[in-house]
């Protein structure tokens, strides 16, 4: 028993050891055009909750060289730029409408995001700071709207 034990441990490395060898984007394209802000306090809180995701400026963490962490980073990544990119306000974005549902519900910050980043976690007032300052940003400078079949 103990055998095949030791050969499972031992296929485990040699996979985790393989998972290394497989590339992950972790670029930060360069801004397009960024978006014009209300207000630093409303670009501070994004900052802090959003822009890890939803820009070019992507500050990449250690677990994110780490598969299968980089995977699932790279991905959040990937996703989050193609629904909001604050870096490519000359691009389709979502509207205030989905971007606000989706902070009230408490559905961004991703949950396993704040796990390993606990300064995105914003308190209830902040959140309705964020939520007031994205929608005078949206509309003071408003998104390029995104076809009907990207639309959720």
């Amino acid at each position: 028993m103990l055998k095949y034990l030791a050969w499972i441990a031992a296929a485990i490395v040699v996979v985790a050891a393989c998972l290394q060898l497989i590339p992950v984007d972790r670029t930060n394209p360069p801004v397009t055009r960024e978006v014009t802000w209300d207000s630093a306090a409303t670009q501070a809180l994004a900052r802090r909750a959003c822009l890890d995701c939803h820009s070019n400026a992507t500050v990449w963490p250690w677990d994110s060289y780490i598969a299968p962490a980089s995977f699932l980073i790279a991905n959040h990544v990937a996703e989050g730029r193609s629904q909001l990119n604050f870096s490519q306000w000359d691009q389709p974005n979502a509207d205030f409408e989905e971007v606000s549902r989706n902070i009230q519900r408490g559905q961004m910050p991703p949950w396993d995001y704040v796990l390993m980043h606990p300064e995105a976690k914003l308190s209830a007032a902040e959140t309705q700071q964020l939520v007031a300052g994205l929608q005078a940003t949206f509309q003071q400078d408003p998104p390029i709207e995104r076809p009907e079949r990207f639309r959720p």
